[in-house]
């Protein structure tokens, strides 16, 4: 029975996506439909309480600043900057400029919190300036389409909120969690495109004029308000001197300034970063509410506990659990974006990962990877939607340079599954 109520309300859920409803609604019709036909409570009142709740939480305050401030930086030089920052430091590596893709997205993914927008900001400097310089597109397109992701692992990270304010996790420590994690993964894809240059020598174009360390030490000039503005937000909170939401604030106004000394805060640019925000963060919290009440809708009917049973039931240990959860994140992603794929099964399987004793500060981070992956997965990955519309590339051909990275991922999820203490390690001692 349990299983047939299932299957009716994922194809109800379906069926509203398919004909265009927009997935907060459809997720609160799914969970109209399943309350009103499968429990005795009052589905208005559950409804009312329920949306209410999950729209007026303070910890989700932290989400729509940080979302603004990535709007706002969005629209300024710095993603230029940046590159003329990097770019002496980076000559002599092998595949040289191919490392300010992942180097640069690194940096901005520190003050973004969106993969989107980091892999949109640093690839309308980046990619032209590659091109000009004769590096293979095949490869400057891949490694920006992986680094791009990192927006989602290094704090501040949009994902991050969401899982924490869904499992009353402390977002703060989700945020130092995803440092390290996060500088092993942009770590991998240096590695491997180095090793791709040493077997591709020629491929890549002769280094530039070599500059004295004054001359790099003068042109990193640049990168000082990035730095800053990271130092600001990500410091405030490991020292202990302010909340996610208190930092996220301080991101806003950071920002503010940035844009103010390279003179990009004009009213027109101030006005459509806070309308760009706003959209945004009005989509996320509309899915959010939705996600509650369906939440609320799936506890009254039982299927959580009867799900968790059944996987329990299974005998999967740990490791089995991890790689099943991993392929059918993989498969979700193929048709959900990120925040969706997390706020539609975390409340479902938060029992059985408790089951499992599973840190749930751990599975955050394994979530947040996930996601990542699929960013970059057709036919819904939205990294790959970004690149094509800066490329006019297909969406398969972009798949095919993106799938290095995809596996590197992988490879990731089973390094920390192995040695969590990639991940437990920073929140530890910045709590002793």
């Amino acid at each position: 029975m349990d299983l047939l109520i299932t299957a009716a309300l994922i194809i109800s859920l379906f069926i509203l996506l398919g004909v265009g409803v927009w997935i907060g609604p459809a997720l609160i019709g799914v969970a109209w439909i399943g309350m009103s036909l499968f429990t005795s409570r009052p589905v208005g009142d559950a409804m009312a309480v329920t949306i209410w709740g999950a729209a007026s939480s303070w910890t989700l305050t932290a989400l729509p600043l940080f979302v603004w401030m990535g709007e706002i930086l969005f629209r300024t030089k710095i993603s230029e900057d940046m590159f003329k920052g990097l770019a002496p430091w980076l000559e002599r590596i092998p595949g040289r400029l191919l490392h300010t893709n992942i180097v640069g997205c690194t940096i901005f993914a520190a003050v973004s919190g969106s993969s989107a927008a980091t892999c949109a900001t640093i690839g309308k400097m980046t990619l032209p300036e590659l091109k000009k310089r004769g590096y293979p597109e095949a490869m400057s397109i891949g490694t920006l389409a992986g680094a791009g992701t990192l927006g989602l692992l290094i704090p501040p990270s949009i994902i991050m909120i969401v899982y924490g304010v869904m499992t009353d996790v402390s977002i703060s420590k989700l945020f130092i969690a995803g440092v390290i994690p996060g500088l092993v993964l942009a770590g991998m894809m240096m590695v491997y495109t180095i090793v791709w240059s040493l077997f591709n020598a020629k491929k890549i174009p002769p280094p530039g004029p070599k500059l004295s360390f004054s001359q790099k030490l003068h042109v990193s000039r640049h990168l000082i308000p990035i730095i800053l503005l990271i130092v600001a937000v990500l410091g405030s909170i490991y020292c202990g001197f302010a909340t996610a939401t208190e930092a996220a604030a301080l991101g806003v106004v950071g920002s503010l300034v940035v844009a103010a000394t390279q003179g990009q805060l004009t009213w027109k640019n101030f006005r459509d970063s806070l309308l760009g925000g706003t959209r945004l963060y009005c989509m996320i919290a509309l899915i959010l509410a939705g996600s509650q009440f369906l939440t609320l809708a799936m506890g009254y009917i039982g299927l959580p506990r009867h799900l968790a049973e059944w996987i329990n039931g299974l005998g999967l240990s740990q490791l089995s659990l991890i790689l099943v959860l991993m392929i059918f994140y993989i498969v979700l992603g193929c048709f959900l974006d990120g925040i969706s794929m997390v706020v539609l099964t975390i409340s479902v399987l938060l029992p059985t990962i408790q089951a499992a004793h599973i840190d749930l500060l751990w599975f955050g981070i394994f979530i947040v990877l996930v996601v990542e992956m699929a960013q970059i997965t057709p036919p819904v990955g939205f990294n790959l939607f970004v690149l094509q519309g800066m490329t006019n590339k297909p969406i398969t051909w972009l798949s095919k340079q993106a799938m290095p990275s995809f596996f590197l991922m992988i490879i990731a999820v089973l390094l920390m599954y192995y040695a969590p203490g990639i991940i437990t390690w920073l929140p530890q001692q910045m709590t002793q």
